[in-house]
């Protein structure tokens, strides 16, 4: 099965011909729901091209993580979402993100770091072929701040395990990312009041050790598969507010890559940037832009949308009440948001419900909010979507369906909204309608 997922060449051709001076790039989808991952090939389709799907540390791991998904589990399910969407196999690229001691930060390094050599290994031998080595945090014995030095040295034991995998699986390696200026996966925790892009001795530091820790630890010819670098570029999102790119800011760091054949940066938390300043990053050498609490934030808002029309549709009684459901459990439940959303009551369920950061995204596989879901699209399967409720409450989706390019279903209406926020990269990356 993994054979399907051996599509390294296309991420190191994508990279080449941006080195080589076209302003090209690639979009990472970075969501474990289905109806994005959805969303995401029915975009790629159309585009013609490949879609790339990364899981982070934190949703699959070799214990499940909080999807209840090991790496090869993970796989099986996009490859069976490719098969039902019509999306070739070949097509499909799999990605890891933040691999690395992440979850296990509360045991000491020497635990954490052999449960991570578990987790690289796994997602190599599922076929993940672009593997973001994350080695930035600090574990229970060590120092608040690590040094350049550790983290590359724990990101070269990594690799090793790495490479000797694909080798024992008699495959090329992967493609790797690196990078110590890593953003909070899935938007910052507190509202922030500045953003400062990574220095570019910072950038040149952090090559320069993981270049030394590769060749001492007899790495020296995975070098050329590095082809990605994270660095801080100014973008954020908080619960309330979008930090923009600003170009002019970033002019000196830019210069880094002058030096290097084979890297470009990759972006982290570029959710919510404007379309132009996508493509400025692109044009900037951020050729790989990460994406993930934006795209289930579009679905939310069409499955809230949704929800509302139903409440002009159905009777009281056999309402799905999917809002109601998702307050419930969110309360019942509060470990993925209470941590990150403060002030009082009020405030705090308007970010349940609405903030950028979607901590929401969180629960939409707990039985009783699917659940709930799925009675929604059934309730409204059945009814029928009036154009004119359309209209009201999804404008972007009537515009398509009154052009003749969009049924008017309710799944239909949820992966077109979604697309929506999934569009700007595909035209910022150029991949619509030119595949590599």
């Amino acid at each position: 099965m993994t054979g399907t997922l051996r599509r390294v060449d296309w991420l190191a051709e994508t990279v080449a011909a941006h080195k080589a001076g076209r302003p090209v790039g690639i979009y990472s989808v970075c969501s474990a729901h289905p109806t994005v991952v959805q969303a995401a090939m029915t975009q790629a389709a159309e585009d013609g091209g490949y879609v790339l799907i990364e899981a982070t540390s934190n949703q699959v791991d070799q214990y499940g993580g909080y999807t209840g998904l090991r790496p090869a589990e993970f796989r099986d399910l996009v490859l069976r979402i490719a098969d039902d969407t019509g999306f070739a196999r070949d097509r499909v690229v799999l990605g890891g993100d933040h691999l690395g001691p992440n979850r296990w930060q509360n045991e000491d390094s020497a635990a954490a770091m052999a449960k991570a050599d578990v987790l690289i290994a796994a997602y190599v031998e599922a076929g993940y072929t672009k593997i973001h080595l994350d080695c930035s945090m600090s574990c229970a014995d060590d120092p608040d701040v690590l040094s350049d030095d550790v983290v590359a040295a724990r990101s070269a034991r990594l690799m090793r395990v790495a490479e000797d995998v694909a080798h024992q699986a008699g495959s090329p390696g992967p493609t790797y990312v690196i990078g110590t200026e890593v953003p909070v996966p899935g938007g910052a925790h507190e509202t922030l009041d500045h953003l400062v892009p990574t220095p570019a001795s910072r950038a040149r530091a952090t090559i320069d050790a993981h270049r030394s820790a590769f060749a001492a630890a007899g790495l020296d010819d995975v070098w050329p598969r590095v082809v990605a670098l994270v660095v801080q570029p100014g973008v954020e999102f908080d619960h309330v507010n979008v930090f923009d790119y600003r170009r002019e800011a970033t002019v000196e760091l830019r210069s880094v890559l002058d030096a290097e054949a084979n890297l470009v940066f990759e972006a982290h938390s570029t959710d919510y940037q404007r379309p132009e300043r996508l493509r400025e990053l692109v044009e900037d050498h951020w050729a790989i832009l990460k994406v993930g609490p934006g795209l289930t934030f579009a679905m939310r808002e069409a499955l809230f949308a949704l929800a509302t029309i139903e409440g002009e549709l159905v009777p009281r009684t056999s309402r799905s009440n999917l809002v109601e459901v998702l307050e419930r459990r969110m309360l019942a439940e509060p470990k993925y948001w209470e941590g990150y959303y403060g002030g009082p009551p009020q405030a705090q369920r308007t970010a349940r419900r609405y903030s950028y950061s979607d901590r929401l995204r969180y629960y939409w596989a707990d039985p009783e909010v699917d659940a709930a879901r799925r009675t929604l699209l059934e309730n409204l399967d059945r009814t029928g979507v009036p154009l004119p409720l359309i209209s009201q409450f999804l404008p972007g989706q009537y515009e398509r369906i009154r052009a003749g390019h969009l049924e008017p279903t309710p799944q239909a209406l949820v992966i077109d909204r979604i697309r929506d926020a999934i569009r700007p990269y595909a035209r910022a990356c150029l991949t619509s309608g030119a595949a590599l």
